[in-house]
């Protein structure tokens, strides 16, 4: 079968064996974005830990200086006063133990977060199985459990995100999109960066970060030195 233009042009530039410097790799993928939509932009990074430890695992949250340029929706739990704190905030759903039951009987799980208030995890405990498998489960190590719902709604619709390795030891992050400005990506990159080299647990042994990687949703993937990683890191502290 005949190579279209563009792959043709994605397997001259692209070197495969080749680890790059972050802004390089930025620039390609930008450069390599063939679709017609307005393909998102992804870091994965592998890191050196058992996912299979309890004590090695890597999560949180971390504000991207520029957001992701996705609107996401966010479903809040909470009672009384915090669900008009987080409707203020613009939460696209908000409810209490009528909305978990809903969910429990099968109701359409229309969100992209999960948001609670402490005193309601009692009620959202429950929806392990609906929410878990979907990776929407309110955690406080995520900080999606807490009292100041208002502020962590607002934080997440300006760009915040939540990070989590899965059982392969790689965390998978959205930086932005191809219509970002380069230096917006590589600004977005640097603080996903920051924060994981900080998170590295006291359990993993040998190198933390060993490969990484950034692609558009439909580019080719580009690797990255994870030492030009720790460069770009150390020059914002």
């Amino acid at each position: 079968m005949a190579k279209s233009k563009n792959a043709k042009t994605i397997e001259t530039v692209v070197d495969r064996e080749k680890l790059y410097a972050p802004e390089e790799a930025v620039g390609l993928v930008r450069r390599l974005a063939f679709a017609k939509f307005d393909e998102s932009v992804d870091a994965v990074f592998n890191l050196g830990i058992d996912a299979r430890q309890a004590d090695q695992l890597v999560r949180g949250t971390v504000s991207l200086p520029h957001g992701t340029g996705k609107t996401i929706r966010i479903a809040v739990f909470a009672d009384g006063e915090k669900m008009k704190e987080a409707e203020e905030a613009g939460a696209d759903i908000v409810g209490g133990k009528e909305l978990a039951e809903q969910l429990s009987s099968g109701g359409s799980i229309d969100f992209d977060l999960a948001i609670a208030t402490p005193d309601m995890m009692s009620v959202v405990g429950k929806l392990g199985p609906v929410l878990g498998p979907r990776g929407l489960m309110p955690n406080p190590k995520s900080g999606t459990v807490t009292k100041d719902v208002g502020k962590t709604v607002s934080e997440f619709k300006a760009g915040k995100v939540e990070y989590r390795n899965d059982r392969y030891g790689n965390v998978h992050v959205q930086i932005g999109r191809v219509s970002f400005e380069a230096d917006q990506l590589v600004a977005n990159f640097a603080a996903i960066s920051d924060e994981i080299l900080r998170t590295k647990p006291p359990g993993a042994k040998g190198r933390f970060v060993k490969k990484v990687a950034i692609s558009s949703t439909m580019g080719p993937g580009l690797h990255i030195d994870p030492a030009e990683v720790e460069t770009l890191v150390k020059s914002l502290r």
